[in-house]
């Protein structure tokens, strides 16, 4: 079983020191110990403030909500939302703050926001003259699959602030020495980064092979099987076709009134997706797209995850829909176009051309990716 090395040689960085803690509901440790009683019980050392992401501090607000500060009933801690009318810690927020700790479990997919609550916070603890403490987990689609084009500048926004392609197979704590040694913080600045490692973690491990527990980490990420999707299932959030959200397998499942199940489903299996089967089914989601309406879709079923390419079956599938339904198909230009980091795929795809070549086209930006990233990892497959 993989186990967190929590502060096995780093509790000379807390003591006495006031530490503010960015987390959420996932920040368990391997013997089932909640961060910030973690924190609470190390001598000498005063948490003073909770900093919480999108989805808030236990992960129950759906995604684009904005969240206010409040106060935990629990700790009586005071909670600074970072999605709400600030992304980003304020010089007030960091004042009574010596060490800025990140604890949250990612997801592997560039649009994730959870790493960007990281960045935006390395920023402020670098602007204020704070230490910033990435205590490290394990990227749970493994560390291995990269995939996908890198956003460019011009699209640059919360659901994707740098030149990283859509599946990173990075860890938040290699992940944020890239941020920092990479000058792609405002203005260039370095944060005073430790990155807190984990022990018996290897690159190519799924989440579920590590001997932890898979805690749900928004609403609409219930599982593994989920995450190892996302990476291409979420672009249906650009378009009108409902992703699964309001039902029991978001992005697992996806469909709209208009669909034609069981022709989508024979187009989709013909084009033999790696890892990937397609069956018929219709669902009601109780919110977001087609509230209360019955869907006629598709459900995913994974085959072999370690040949899975979510992101290019994703714009496949995405096109698919597209060429059978150009009259009902809608996009969602903006979001569509920021989730993929470029207009080039929705352009492609309108204009009929062949889907293959955006893989072509992007790989050697990719290939200088591997490269840089290369530097910055730390575990070992």
């Amino acid at each position: 079983m993989m186990r967190f090395a929590l502060f096995k040689g780093y509790s000379k960085i807390f003591q006495g020191k006031r530490v503010g803690i960015i987390t959420n509901h996932t920040a368990y440790d391997s013997k089932g110990r909640y961060i910030v009683d973690i924190f609470q019980d190390m001598p000498d050392v005063k948490v003073t403030a909770l900093f919480g992401p999108e989805h808030g501090l236990w992960g129950k607000e759906q995604d684009a909500i904005k969240i206010g500060n409040q106060v935990d009933p629990t700790y009586q801690l005071q909670v600074f939302s970072l999605y709400g009318k600030t992304i980003k810690p304020t010089p007030e927020m960091l004042e009574g703050i010596d060490v800025l700790v990140f604890d949250i479990q990612d997801i592997g997919a560039r649009f994730y926001t959870y790493i960007y609550t990281m960045s935006l916070a390395m920023e402020a603890a670098a602007e204020n003259g704070k230490r910033f403490v990435v205590l490290d987990r394990p990227n749970p689609i493994n560390g291995i699959s990269v995939e996908g084009n890198l956003l460019e500048p011009d699209f640059s926004t919360f659901v994707g602030l740098y030149p990283i392609p859509v599946r990173h197979g990075m860890t938040a704590g290699e992940l944020a020495k890239m941020f920092n040694d990479q000058g792609w913080l405002k203005d260039g600045v370095k944060a005073d980064l430790v990155v807190i490692t984990m022990k018996d973690w290897r690159r190519r491990m799924w989440y579920d092979q590590t001997g932890l527990s898979f805690i749900k980490t928004s609403p609409n990420m219930p599982d593994l099987q989920t995450a190892a999707i996302y990476p291409g299932l979420c672009l249906l959030e650009g378009t009108n076709i409902s992703e699964g959200r309001g039902t029991e397998m978001p992005f697992r499942q996806f469909g709209a009134p208009w669909i034609d199940s069981k022709q989508l489903v024979d187009r989709l299996n013909k084009l033999n997706l790696p890892g990937m089967l397609f069956e018929p089914v219709s669902f009601t989601p109780e919110s977001s797209k087609y509230m209360g309406q019955r869907c006629n879709g598709v459900r995913i079923t994974i085959t072999d995850r370690n040949r899975l390419e979510p992101y290019f079956s994703g714009i496949r599938i995405v096109n698919e829909i597209y060429q059978m339904y150009p009259r009902d198909f809608q996009w969602k230009v903006k979001h569509f176009d920021r989730l993929c980091g470029t207009s080039a795929i929705r352009n492609s795809i309108i204009k009929k051309s062949p889907i293959n070549d955006l893989r072509k086209k992007w790989q050697s930006e990719l290939d200088e990716f591997l490269k840089i990233r290369k530097k910055y990892l730390i575990y070992s497959n």
